[in-house]
């Protein structure tokens, strides 16, 4: 696998091509996806599937953790969104040699009933990682627990992202920085370029970015 993507491809393009390649991304306008949400989509994206990959795997790692070096230096620590954001939080706290915790979707339901899973340390500045973010809403309900728990929070991190808009919101209203690594735009771009996907599949799929949630449901 040439996971380079050659000499002037940025990050994004090149986690975009990876994971066309390895299927981690499937596109399909005629027969839609079904979120749990009950929106319809024509993409279904696995993260998981990379961790499969090792030397995908270890490209997101090392690009995760660069990225934090650059713009988090004061980092203390790395935390991961349950679930597939624990794979990768794991992989970058151990390539930073930093602390590492995760946040569950909910409170455990026995023993000491925690919401926030590892040693917490008051005012200790953290990373949070996300594998995919769509709306945000999962991901500031972890950075809410964090926050409630005595946790500094630097910003929230994620290998992709759709681009809603109301993600942006979400997070900019919660004045929590945002960055990812890959994102929708980019990768229906090297779709395109890899003949994967047609004219008329291209509009769709921009329709569909514009209004998700309207998106084929008289269908």
């Amino acid at each position: 696998m040439n996971i380079s993507g050659g000499r002037d491809a940025s990050v994004a393009e090149r986690i975009a091509r990876m994971f066309l390649e390895i299927g981690v991304v499937k596109l399909n306008t005629e027969e839609p996806f079904v979120w749990s949400s009950g929106w319809k989509s024509p993409i279904y994206c696995d993260g998981r599937i990379s961790l499969s990959y090792p030397q995908v795997r270890s490209y997101i790692k090392e690009e995760l953790a660069e990225l934090i070096r650059k713009r988090f230096p004061e980092v203390e620590a790395i935390a991961g969104v349950a679930t597939a954001g624990i794979p990768q939080g794991v992989l970058v706290a151990d390539a930073l040699d930093l602390p590492f915790l995760y946040v569950r979707t909910k409170p455990k339901g026995h023993g000491m009933t925690n919401i926030v899973e590892g040693e917490v340390v008051k005012e200790q500045k953290v990373i949070v990682i996300e594998d995919l973010v769509s709306t945000g809403g999962s991901s500031l309900k972890a950075t809410a627990a964090l926050d409630l728990s005595g946790m500094d929070v630097l910003g929230l991190i994620s290998v992709f992202t759709y681009g809603f808009d109301d993600a942006r919101e979400h997070f900019a209203n919660a004045n929590i920085p945002f960055i990812s690594l890959s994102n929708y735009d980019v990768l229906i771009k090297e779709a395109m370029e890899q003949d994967l996907i047609s004219a008329t599949d291209l509009s769709s799929l921009q329709e569909w970015r514009k209004a998700p949630h309207l998106w084929k449901q008289d269908a």
